[in-house]
Parts: structure tokens; C-alpha cells; sequence
């Protein structure tokens, strides 16, 4: 059986103070690190994906090409790039864009309460998922969410990037 995964608990400038199960950080609304990964083409599209349902979280609404925590030990963009793989079986350089602090409610009694390292790539070919992970994909304008659009059937933490942090979209 394997051990669950645990988070990097952080204080508001992001420095590391413990570690903590992850779904017990996500039931007390812990501050701890995450990234997420906004993948594009090269030609001015970026690549959403839909979230399995059995996910504890979210299950069925629309993110970010890539999201996750890195482990204790872990250094963030190494652990960004190993879920890239795991979730889409992927391999990209991504460069650090910046970070985003959040709170929110996601459902079931849980709360993302995160301070977020940002980072982009970029992507052409083929995209294999796990489907364990992912239920679908779709390539989207840089524009997509521009002035508030299509903010439905999509995660909180995307609706926020979409509302308060625009520069994210734009590769």
C-alpha cells in the first residue's frame, strides 16, 4: 500500500514551515505550495484539460494544462515537470512566470488555500493522458477567457488565474 502524499506547508513569503497529508491540508484549508502549468503551441494556443471525475476534487470541470504540489524534498519546477509527465505524458522545458496566493473552496468540505508557482511551456505532437488523471483535452485561444468568457465548468483556481491573473494566458 502506498503512503500518502503530503504537501509542503508554507508561511506567507513561501518558506517552508512543515509537511502535511494532502487531503488533510486541503480539510483545514492549510497554506501550503503548489504549481500550475500553462501549456501552449507556439501559435497562440493553450491546452485546457477536463478532470477525471473520480478525482477528490473538481471532478469533471476544466483546469490548466497541469497542476499539482511538489513533495517535502522536492523542488518545485522538478516536481512540475514530473507531473506533467505522469498526468499527460509529456516532457517540456517550463520556465517560472511568477506565483499566485489564493484561497478558495472546492467542494466536498475541502479548501485550496495556496501560494501557486506559475509556469509555461510549450507542446506540439501527440498528447496521451492518464485517463485515471485526465477525461479530456482541448486547444484554446490565448483569448479564450478574455473579459470574463467561458468562465463556466471550469476549476476556482482557473476562474481566479482567468479574473486576477491574465499574464498567465499569454505564452
Amino acid at each position: 500500500m502506498t503512503a500518502p502524499e503530503a504537501v509542503i506547508i508554507v508561511d506567507e513569503e513561501d518558506l517552508p514551515v512543515g509537511s502535511m497529508e494532502k487531503l488533510a491540508a486541503h480539510r483545514q484549508g492549510a497554506l501550503h505550495r503548489a504549481f500550475s502549468i500553462m501549456i501552449g503551441d507556439g501559435r497562440g494556443n493553450l491546452l485546457l484539460q477536463r478532470r477525471q471525475l473520480g478525482k477528490y476534487h473538481c471532478g469533471g470541470l476544466w483546469a490548466n494544462s497541469c497542476c499539482g504540489h511538489p513533495r517535502p524534498q522536492e523542488n518545485t519546477q522538478q516536481a512540475a515537470k514530473r507531473r506533467l509527465h505522469e498526468e499527460l505524458n509529456i516532457h517540456v522545458e517550463l520556465a517560472c512566470v511568477g506565483f499566485f496566493r489564493y484561497q478558495t473552496e472546492v467542494g466536498n468540505g475541502l479548501v485550496e488555500n495556496e501560494y501557486v508557482h506559475l509556469f509555461h511551456g510549450y507542446h506540439q505532437g501527440d498528447i496521451s493522458p492518464d485517463p485515471m488523471e485526465v477525461m479530456d483535452l482541448k486547444w484554446v485561444s490565448q483569448d479564450y477567457f478574455k473579459d470574463g468568457a467561458n468562465l463556466d465548468f471550469i476549476t476556482p483556481w482557473l476562474r481566479l488565474y482567468a479574473l486576477e491573473m491574465p499574464s498567465f494566458f499569454r505564452l
